[in-house]
């Protein structure tokens, strides 16, 4: 037996169409033009929340590149004036250094290393934070629940700062030590247990060379204290052995002309900064007497003008007759008891 269903009238008709949205009827919305253009009635419901949407995001991408572009030029115009002007010495009380030109030279080049590397530091935490917040906007306009996300962050963040505090302190000694320019490329310095010219400076490891052509790679949160040899001026200090029985004032006169002469030298002249200053005795010991001068020289010149002085002055002394202290004579041998 079959049965015949009744269709109601109209079931294929009005009823199966599709329904339009109340938004439609809104003349120059959104939903109504993507209504007229595609006939979808989801398309149309969902067209004013998209293009909303959508504007909001670029907005904020727009804004974050804007606002990064911004901070970039800000830290370089920043970082290159503090490199170059008195807001360093403000920061680190740092002595004014001897300019060797405004075209080149220690001072420009170490300025140029000090700019690089604290304008590369800066524009990335600049970019990180712009980037962080950015996301933070757009991902609130898509309505994801950023409080998870947040404290999920926080908790990685104090975990990450447990394990990496040594990192982190010798991250921000390099910093304050670039700001401060406490050294720098080239300089002479001493750091407790090496010593040396400093041949790269970074914001964690600090490379050392010391006289023996060891290389020494310090982290910047080790250092406790820094002796610079090279920052201003430096002193070449000049110790001369002398005999008990020498006459001290005519030491005296031999190594100061000895030493006024050497020094108008072409090869020591241009590294003299100050005239040659016999300070006088210094010690007395068993073996003699020492005698000591001081010149002031150009940073990291105290060393060539040294050697320089005491081989002019150690003949002159010769020369002069002026006895040096000789070696000990031997000690008398004792009788042995069989």
């Amino acid at each position: 037996m079959t049965v015949l269903a009744t269709i109601p009238d109209g079931i294929f008709g009005e009823n199966l169409l599709p329904v339009r949205p109340a938004c439609a009827d809104d003349a120059g919305s959104w939903c109504a033009a993507i209504y007229r253009l595609t006939n979808n009635d989801f398309l149309s419901r969902s067209a004013d929340t998209v293009v909303t949407a959508t504007l909001h995001v670029a907005l904020i991408i727009v804004l974050a590149c804007t606002a990064r572009f911004l901070l970039h030029r800000a830290i370089n115009q920043v970082v290159d004036g503090a490199t170059n002007s008195r807001i360093t010495r403000l920061v680190g009380r740092a002595p004014r250094r001897l300019r060797t030109g405004d075209n080149g030279g220690p001072v420009s080049q170490r300025r140029a290393q000090r700019a690089r590397t604290i304008g590369s530091v800066l524009r990335s935490l600049s970019s990180a934070v712009v980037l962080l917040i950015g996301s933070i906007m757009v991902l609130a306009e898509f309505g994801v629940a950023l409080g998870p996300i947040l404290a999920s962050a926080g908790i990685v963040g104090v975990a990450v700062g447990f394990g990496a505090q040594n990192l982190v302190r010798d991250f921000l000694s390099g910093v304050f030590m670039l700001l401060e320019d406490q050294y720098g490329v080239g300089d002479i310095v001493d750091l407790g247990e090496a010593s040396g010219v400093v041949e790269s400076v970074g914001l964690r490891i600090t490379t050392v060379r010391d006289v023996n052509g060891t290389v020494w790679y310090v982290r910047n949160g080790e250092i406790l204290r820094v002796g610079n040899k090279s920052q201003g001026y430096a002193v070449a200090v000049i110790d001369l052995p002398l005999a008990h029985s020498a006459d001290i004032a005519e030491a005296t006169e031999v190594v100061a002309d000895t030493a006024r002469e050497r020094v108008a030298s072409t090869d020591v002249a241009d590294a003299v900064l100050e005239a040659p200053e016999v300070l006088g005795i210094e010690r007395v010991g068993p073996e003699g007497v020492t005698l000591r001068m001081t010149v002031k020289v150009k940073p990291g010149q105290q060393f060539a003008v040294q050697r320089a002085l005491n081989a002019a002055i150690a003949d002159a002394l010769d020369d002069a007759g002026v006895p040096r202290p000789g070696l000990l004579p031997a000690p008398i041998p004792r009788p042995t008891v069989p």
